[in-house]
């Protein structure tokens, strides 16, 4: 019933949102790119996160937490004015029937993508991308991001490219140590854990999912967010799969798989 409540919410959420785009606010903007009102603020952003790529970009005031959870907990708690945090997991942690059910999204303040992280130069990024590609052309894609609500924010994939994984390249490398070990924070509806302590969520399932083509055992592993590029380069991980925005930073240090989810960052405010 938990699973089916967040992801009725969420479907209305990014519904609504995507409906929207295109549309102009009526806030004057500031020369540093926010309305006067948001640059008065102070937002509390995960560290590393896209969020604070946006607090920085517009030259707004801000805390930096260890995740977004945390960042919810500031406005909360009135530490901080307002914060900053993915579209998705607004429609998953705030409002009614949820942790948080004073707090309300504001403004989106941005497009994004989600995209899988892996290392550089590594083939499981194709791997990876044709396995999106076969999902989203079967419809399982789909079924799992129904089951979450997030199926309106869905990208469509190309058609599968014949792809044949090097011998010493990190499929094999994953093969034969059995094991698909993914990056991730608890982030709803993305990654998070359900009543009995399993991982659960749309990347967390479609994780489950490759793991299964691969012929390997999953296991998901938090990681400090701000450290994913070290832990993937360190091969403490494999992949980091956790709603992961593709910005430059990210797609400059590790490889990326082609965007697969629509995003946005917003703002996360106390209701009236």
């Amino acid at each position: 019933m938990k699973r089916r409540l967040l992801a009725l919410t969420l479907a209305g959420m990014m519904t609504l949102s995507l409906a929207a785009c295109g549309q102009s606010g009526t806030t004057t903007p500031s020369s540093n790119g926010g309305s006067s009102e948001e640059s008065s603020l102070t937002y509390a952003v995960e560290a590393g996160s896209a969020g604070e790529a946006m607090a920085q970009e517009k030259g707004f005031k801000y805390n930096s937490v260890a995740s977004q959870a945390d960042a919810l907990m500031e406005v909360a708690s009135g530490t901080s004015d307002a914060a900053i945090i993915d579209l998705l997991m607004a429609g998953a942690m705030i409002g009614e029937g949820t942790s948080y059910p004073d707090l309300v999204f504001t403004e989106e303040l941005n497009s994004e993508e989600y995209g899988v992280g892996c290392r550089k130069d590594s083939d499981l990024t194709d791997y990876i991308n044709n396995f999106l590609a076969e999902c989203y052309a079967d419809g399982s894609m789909e079924e799992i991001a129904t089951t979450y609500g997030v199926q309106a924010a869905l990208i469509e994939q190309p058609a599968a490219e014949e792809f044949v994984p090097s011998e010493d390249g990190d499929v094999a490398y994953i093969r034969d140590k059995g094991t698909l070990i993914v990056g991730i924070t608890e982030y709803a509806p993305m990654d998070y854990k359900d009543d009995d302590g399993n991982w659960i969520g749309f990347d967390a399932d479609m994780a489950k999912k490759l793991a299964e083509k691969l012929g390997v055992e999953v296991e998901f592993v938090v990681i400090d967010w701000d450290n994913k590029i070290m832990e993937l380069d360190s091969k403490n991980i494999d992949v980091v799969w956790n709603g992961m925005t593709l910005t430059d930073e990210v797609t400059s240090s590790m490889n990326c798989t082609r965007g697969y989810c629509k995003n946005a960052q917003v703002i996360v405010m106390p209701g009236e």
